[in-house]
């Protein structure tokens, strides 16, 4: 019966998920990759000089030119992995790293400037040092603290990348914006359709449709949907 209220959707359709969209020129769904991975946890620990070196081209990448430089640039960092890898408030920080709200704001704007997903696309990148493998942990945990920060695009982009552990939800949760937009359409379509007779309405397959559309619509940015 679905298929004869919703036509469009109904071309190579599976029978197992009657509502997969057809092709409309929009980016595809993603599709499972060899390179999707949930990184290793690793318990927080001061970076070792390797480290450092792998992480600090980057960060004078994003900020040349911007204010005054730190003393002590390393230990900040150090600080703000520390707080992201465990997942603490900002006001757990040691007295010795400094005001926490200085911390956080510090973070904040480095996350603004692009820091965090400069990292995060090193850390996806093939040819990516050992060092910087060795605190993958470190910088996916951050991007995803950042998450609220820096929005949607930066959750797609750590989805593309295939760090799925950066992501603010798992990613049957992320909201798939478009794709709601398109059963909405038909949902409205089908509300128009038979906006003389709703007695003739096709509750089976709209309540159907809302099922849909709540699952593109995803979960809130909560830890309890994103990877423990």
């Amino acid at each position: 019966m679905w298929k004869s209220c919703f036509p469009s959707l109904s071309e190579n359709i599976p029978i197992s998920c009657p509502f997969v969209p057809p092709p409309t020129g929009a980016p595809p769904m993603p599709t499972p990759l060899s390179h999707r991975r949930y990184t290793p946890k690793r318990p927080w620990a001061p970076m070792s000089d390797a480290e450092w070196a792998a992480v600090l081209p980057h960060l004078r990448v994003v900020v040349m030119g911007q204010g005054r430089p730190l003393a002590d640039a390393r230990a900040r960092i150090d600080a703000m992995f520390r707080i992201a890898a465990s997942g603490q408030p900002w006001h757990r920080l040691p007295e010795q790293y400094g005001k926490p709200d200085t911390v956080s704001r510090h973070f904040r704007r480095l996350a603004r400037m692009g820091l965090w997903m400069r990292l995060l696309g090193a850390c996806a990148a093939p040819d990516a040092p050992p060092a910087l493998r060795r605190i993958e942990h470190f910088v996916v945990r951050a991007a995803r603290r950042a998450m609220r920060v820096l929005g949607m695009d930066a959750a797609v982009m750590a989805e593309r990348l295939g760090l799925l552990s950066a992501m603010p939800v798992l990613p049957i949760y992320l909201c798939r914006p478009h794709w709601f937009g398109v059963f909405e359409g038909h949902l409205a379509e089908t509300l128009r359709a038979h906006r003389d007779a709703p007695l003739a309405l096709p509750f089976k397959d709209l309540r159907i449709l809302l099922r849909v559309m709540r699952f593109y619509a995803g979960k809130p940015w909560h830890r309890r949907w994103a990877e423990p």
